[in-house]
């Protein structure tokens, strides 16, 4: 079923590390030629280099996982025959491999598959996650590279990624509020330990419920790793290009200032008001002068009505009104509070991961977030409008800095019209 290249050599060298944390720097090369992204000595020249494109199927990558053949893939899952998501990268199926493991396979579009753009992000996806384990990270069990063949293979989430469970059409089973925070938790787990289990700092820089997977018995697993960035113990934050999704995206992507694992904390944050409330921030209705729709059973744009509900000390009402009340003030109270935090526009002002996973289980006193650091949020929200009573209570660091944030609002609306062309370049 699984069978090395005839032409296998690999050479494997383990970085000295004084440390028991997992590296992922082994270095095995399959092939015959020069290989097109080498990792050993930049770990994200994979994302960043000018590698030029061809049609070879020789690979020098980290801790190698297991190389299918593309027959065995066509077998396994029954000539692609079930479908079980799709996206811009391409198709997922379902498949079975000869000992009944029931695996996902991610086939990349044949239209892109050998583009420099998704070399990169197949490199550094098995890079990644074929180098590290954790209870919340989706398990990578191989990958195919033939020709202008791109598959990746993972193990089989059953229920499929979060929005699926959360942003289910009428009639679709309702998250109780517990499942919910146990999904945070599950989530804000693996984050953790990327940002701090392993040698070198691991960004995911797309955290979305459609990369957060769902399985039956409470699992949840953090998934898609092909626009993640390693830092080096030395590095505190690294430039890149933007990437990601709009309406997950951090501050700092527009301000030409470092990204770091505080960057994913932002975007953890937008997934966590989601789970409150069971729906997309940027969702329908039109938001009326003090936050709420006219309708009054939906918000407009979330985010900023759970700043301004937080202010008043209300947050009955944030809550899905699907759980129609099975959920109290002080748990919805509790889950917001972290959620702003994590939104704060300073990125050492974010908390850690493991900070947010001790806050949502009560381990630790929820921090309160600090408004005078949520401008950015707030003018995201309302546009360019700055109300008059907000100037002279908690309005003078907007005020200060009213230029500043308008301009990064207005890159922020260009994006959003752009449909996410810049994350292509």
């Amino acid at each position: 079923m699984v069978a090395p290249s005839p032409q296998l050599k690999a050479t494997i060298s383990i970085e000295a590390t004084s440390t028991s944390k997992p590296t992922a720097m082994k270095e095995i090369y399959l092939g015959r030629n020069p290989a097109w992204p080498t990792l050993a000595n930049d770990p994200n020249s994979a994302l960043d280099g000018s590698d030029s494109d061809s049609d070879s199927d020789d690979i020098f990558i980290p801790g190698l996982p297991t190389r299918f053949l593309y027959a065995d893939l066509v077998t396994a899952t029954d000539n692609f025959s079930t479908k079980i998501g799709s996206g811009g990268f391409g198709e997922v199926f379902k498949g079975v491999l000869p000992d009944n493991t029931e695996v996902a396979v991610k086939r990349i579009s044949a239209g892109v598959g050998g583009s420099v753009r998704i070399k990169r992000e197949f490199c550094t996806e098995i890079a990644v996650i074929g180098s590290i384990h954790h209870i919340n990270l989706v398990r990578l069990r191989g990958f195919c590279a033939e020709n202008r063949r791109r598959l990746l293979v993972y193990e089989y989430m059953n229920r499929g990624s979060l929005d699926r469970s959360l942003f289910g059409g009428p009639g679709a089973p309702v998250l109780e509020w517990g499942e919910r925070m146990e999904i945070a938790i599950g989530a804000a787990r693996g984050l953790s330990y990327l940002h701090s289990g392993c040698d070198r700092t691991i960004v995911h820089c797309d955290v979305k419920p459609e990369n957060i997977l769902l399985h039956d018995g409470g699992s949840v697993k953090i998934s898609d790793f092909g626009l993640a960035k390693l830092l080096t113990p030395e590095q505190s934050g690294l430039f890149t290009t933007m990437r990601g999704t709009r309406g997950y995206l951090a501050p700092e992507w527009l301000t030409n200032t470092p990204i770091s694992e505080r960057t994913d904390v932002y975007s953890y944050g937008m997934v966590l008001l989601e789970i409150i409330r069971g729906r997309k921030n940027r969702g329908g209705g039109e938001v009326s002068s003090s936050g709420s729709s006219g309708s009054g059973g939906d918000f407009g744009y979330f985010p900023m009505v759970a700043l301004d509900m937080h202010e008043r000390g209300s947050y009955t009402e944030l809550a899905d009104p699907r759980l129609e009340g099975r959920v109290t003030a002080e748990e919805v109270g509790r889950a917001v509070k972290v959620a702003l935090c994590c939104l704060h526009e300073e990125p050492q002002l974010r908390p850690t991961m493991a900070t947010v996973v001790a806050m949502l289980k009560g381990t630790i006193e929820v921090a309160r977030p600090r408004p005078d650091a949520l401008g950015f949020l707030r003018l995201y929200g309302r546009g360019f409008v700055i109300t008059a009573e907000e100037s002279p209570q908690r309005g003078r660091r907007r005020q200060r800095n009213r230029h500043k944030q308008q301009w990064l609002t207005f890159l922020l609306f260009v994006y959003d019209l752009a449909g996410g062309f810049w994350a292509e370049l």
